[in-house]
């Protein structure tokens, strides 16, 4: 049995303001005197190419689950090594910092911080350290910049920020007990997952059966021209997504450099989701638009009722925006369809949603060769018209049949979200000297290897493409 955690029994003053108290025995010591910047460049970039996030660190974009343009040459970009901090000057403030364990290459825009000394820092305590919440509102005080989308944490100001240095030998101990504790969580995590995934499967058998063969068995059909689609009922229409649609378009360029934290939404592809027509707001970023931006605002707008899909991650992510969203805009990873009032939108989503939809998105990725799609390929997209009286019933069909799914679905992601979050708070009062883990971590049973820092965030890693393809877009 594991002991319940306490609060270390002697502290004394920190010296910093936003952490006042430490545990006797730790330090406060400031970043310049443990690591110092380096700025060693590829000559080829050829190395391993690394994603910096603010929820899994510094890792390799390979093992992301990811389809996004790729640059055409990394040559010149910054090489890091396994113990440097790698920072992301420009998303700093949303805690875009990590520990590498691998050599590889990341943008020429970050910050790359290395050791002085060995056996300072254990690696892994500084990576459960500089993605907590004090650290994050650390970063954004030492950043500079007019507006939250302008700031830059810079070289000397990212150094000057103090660290908190337990003994080396409690570092490892607190890594220890960390890494436990994640395993145990990843565990119970992944069988929430397994649970949500079967009951996402029967909301698409649901969707599927109504899509592709409406309510009334047996049916006449015809076949539908399409090979890999087959037969429709006979009074059902194929047409392509521009025929139904007034405008399709997408973000623009460049306009995560005016993220915030307040302000209109910035849709993102992680604001998608493969399961539903809902939008998702676990991460949302805010837009402050600099008034030469306001004319390209109103292209880019998403209003009620606008059928939206991700063109450059996760393929067949979809969203109808509600009526009740206010001012929002699109990235230029989301394209933006607007129907026409002759169809129902959520019928539509329903379609792309549906098998029909994602066969036709693989296939306009030319079997999954080609990274990401056009606008032309989002305006050749296969959808299935059956009369408006009869997508209308179909949609009240599929929206009550699925509802109780739904319901349990939220249910399921909340108790996720909630171990989520004790997880996130226990990792900042453990690695801040809030609570001491010392007995906890000397009963623990051991443990073959860590649970990587993906098992503990969203499954489908939504959140995780949309850093990677904003990462890229800040690094052109």
């Amino acid at each position: 049995m594991i002991e319940v955690l306490k609060p270390y029994p002697e502290m004394r003053a920190s010296g910093v303001e936003w952490l006042p108290v430490l545990p006797d025995g730790w330090q406060m010591r400031r970043a310049k005197y443990s690591f110092s910047e380096v700025d060693d460049r590829s000559e080829a970039g050829g190395e391993e190419l690394l994603s910096v996030s603010h929820k899994t660190g510094v890792t390799p974009r390979s093992q992301k689950n990811i389809t996004m343009f790729m640059a055409e040459t990394y040559e010149g970009h910054k090489v890091c090594r396994p113990g440097d901090v790698v920072v992301n000057t420009m998303w700093a403030w949303m805690a875009a910092v990590g520990v590498s364990h691998h050599t590889g290459i990341v943008s020429p825009a970050y910050g790359i911080y290395r050791p002085r000394t060995i056996n300072e820092f254990a690696p892994k305590f500084l990576d459960y350290l500089l993605r907590t919440e004090v650290y994050r509102a650390e970063y954004l005080r030492s950043s500079r910049g007019i507006t939250t989308s302008r700031l830059r944490l810079y070289p000397p100001d990212f150094l000057n920020i103090s660290f908190v240095q337990p003994p080396l030998n409690e570092q490892q101990t607190i890594v220890r007990f960390l890494d436990w504790h994640g395993a145990q969580t990843a565990k119970l995590i992944r069988g929430k997952r397994k649970l949500v995934s079967l009951l996402n499967e029967q909301k698409q058998t649901i969707i599927h059966r109504a899509v592709t063969s409406g309510l009334d068995q047996p049916k006449r059909k015809r076949f539908s021209g399409l090979t890999w689609l087959g037969d429709v009922p006979e009074d059902w229409k194929v047409q392509r997504l521009r025929s139904v649609s007034s405008r399709i378009t997408s973000g623009s360029r460049g306009w995560s450099r005016y993220a915030a934290d307040q302000g209109p939404l910035f849709i993102r592809i992680a604001n998608l989701s493969r399961n539903g027509l809902h939008l998702r707001y676990g991460d949302t970023v805010r837009l402050v638009l600099p008034i030469k931006e306001l004319g390209e605002a109103s292209r880019t707008r998403a209003r009620a009722g606008d059928l939206l899909l991700s063109i450059t991650a996760f393929i067949g992510s979809v969203a109808v925006v509600p009526d009740d969203l206010g001012e929002a805009y699109v990235s230029q990873h989301v394209a933006c369809c607007r129907l026409i009032p002759e169809v129902n939108a959520r019928w539509i989503g329903y379609v792309l949603l549906s098998p029909v939809g994602q066969t036709h998105g693989t296939l306009s990725m030319y079997g999954g060769t080609k990274q990401g799609l056009s606008l032309n390929d989002v305006k050749n997209y296969i959808v299935l018209l059956p009369p408006r009286h009869v997508q209308d019933e179909l949609v009240q069909f599929i929206d009550r049949s699925t509802q109780e799914i739904s319901d349990s679905i939220s249910a399921v992601e909340n108790e996720i979200s909630l171990l989520q979050e004790f997880r996130t708070r226990l990792i900042a009062d453990v690695v801040t000297g809030k609570l001491d883990v010392r007995a906890a971590a000397a009963s623990l049973p051991a443990i073959a290897e860590a649970e990587p820092a993906e098992a503990l965030v969203d499954d489908d890693d939504l959140d995780e493409a949309a850093d990677a393809v904003e990462d890229e877009e800040l690094a052109a």
